[in-house]
C-alpha cells in the first residue's frame, strides 16, 4: 500500500517508521513542504492509498479539504479541529471519500474511553463528582487534550446526560502524554490512568487504521471501529 503522512514532527516520523515496517511505501511530506495544502493537488494525492495526518490544528483542515476532495482516503490523528468535523464528515460524503479521524490511536486508551462511560454508567447516579488531569509535553498546541475531551464525553455518553467534568491540563517537558480520570464521592475514590511510555502505540495504531480504510468509504470516529482494525 502506498501511504503518505502529512506531517514530520515526532509522530509523523514514528508513523512513517512503522508503516515501512509493515511493508508498505512511505512519502513523508513536512509542514514546510505543504504550506496551505499547496503541495496536495489531485494529481499528487491519487499516487498514493491512504494519508495519515499527524500535523497541526491550523493545518489539518486545509490538508483535509484538499485530500477528501478527490475521494481519497484519510486517516487524522491531528486533534484541536472539531469545530469543522461537520463539514469534513459532509465533504467525504459528497466525494464518497474516506475518513477515520481519532483523539487518541492506542489501543490502551480506546480500552479506557470503554472503561470511562462505564464509570459514568455506574457511578453518575450515585453521585460521584468527575475530573480528568492530563500531562502532555510543552510543545502540545491544544489544550485540553483531544483524549481528555474524549474521555468526558464518553462519561457523559455513560450518564446518558452532559454532567460536568473538569479538566486540568498540564504541559511539561516531552511528556508522551498521561491522562487520570477520577470519580470521587463522600465514601471513596475511584481512579483510572493511562500513561504513554512512547509514541509507539499512537502510530501502530495510526496506521492499522489506514489499513483498514483503504478498502472502505465514509466517515468514522476510532472509538466506534477500533476493536476492527
Amino acid at each position: 500500500m502506498r501511504i503518505l503522512v502529512l506531517g514530520q514532527g515526532k509522530t509523523g516520523r514514528l508513523v512513517a517508521e512503522v508503516a515501512a515496517e509493515r511493508g508498505h511505501s512511505v512519502h513523508v511530506l513536512d509542514e514546510a513542504e505543504n504550506t496551505g495544502a499547496t503541495a496536495l493537488t489531485p494529481p499528487f494525492v491519487a499516487g498514493f492509498d491512504v494519508m495519515i495526518d499527524f500535523t497541526t490544528p491550523e493545518a489539518v483542515v486545509q490538508n483535509m479539504r484538499a485530500c477528501l476532495a478527490t475521494g481519497a482516503k484519510m486517516v487524522v490523528g491531528t486533534t484541536g479541529w472539531y469545530t469543522s468535523l461537520a463539514d469534513m464528515r459532509g465533504l467525504a460524503e459528497r466525494k464518497q471519500a474516506g475518513l477515520l479521524y481519532g483523539t487518541n490511536f492506542s489501543i490502551g486508551v480506546q480500552v479506557m474511553l470503554k472503561l470511562a462511560a462505564q464509570m459514568g454508567t455506574s457511578l453518575a447516579a450515585a453521585g460521584y463528582k468527575f475530573s480528568i488531569i492530563e500531562t502532555h509535553h510543552i510543545s502540545k498546541k491544544d489544550a485540553p487534550s483531544g483524549t481528555a475531551i474524549s474521555i468526558a464525553e464518553m462519561v457523559q455518553r455513560g450518564a446518558g446526560t452532559k454532567i460536568e467534568v473538569s479538566i486540568e491540563s498540564i504541559r511539561q517537558g516531552d511528556a508522551k502524554g498521561t491522562h487520570v480520570l477520577e470519580a470521587v464521592s463522600d465514601a471513596d475514590r475511584l481512579v483510572l490512568t493511562h500513561e504513554a511510555f512512547s509514541r509507539r502505540g499512537f502510530a501502530e495504531g495510526a496506521v492499522r487504521a489506514a489499513e483498514w480504510l483503504s478498502t472502505r468509504t465514509g466517515c468514522y470516529d476510532l472509538r466506534d471501529v477500533w476493536e476492527k482494525l
